[in-house]
């Protein structure tokens, strides 16, 4: 099975970071798969410092999630 997420495994922190972004961005497309509703409600939160600060906190937690994941790539030699 072909999966569009093979691993939280990233070779550097800004992998993971990038990594994180697209964990988000996949959500908000399952969330809503209409690409015309997605469009049309972009204009509304992409002004809204609350919206922005929320989608930089979902971010956060997802990079957090890769972080672990990732041992916070400590090299142990």
């Amino acid at each position: 099975m072909t999966t569009w997420l093979p691993t939280l495994k990233t070779a550097t922190p800004e992998e993971g970071y990038n990594l994180a972004v697209k964990l988000a961005r996949v959500a908000v497309k399952l969330t809503q798969p209409d690409p015309a509703v997605r469009d049309r409600l972009r204009p509304e939160y992409a002004e809204d410092s609350g919206a922005l600060i929320a989608v930089s906190q979902v971010v956060a937690t997802h990079f957090a999630t890769v972080a672990a994941a990732n041992d916070y790539w400590r090299d142990r030699t």
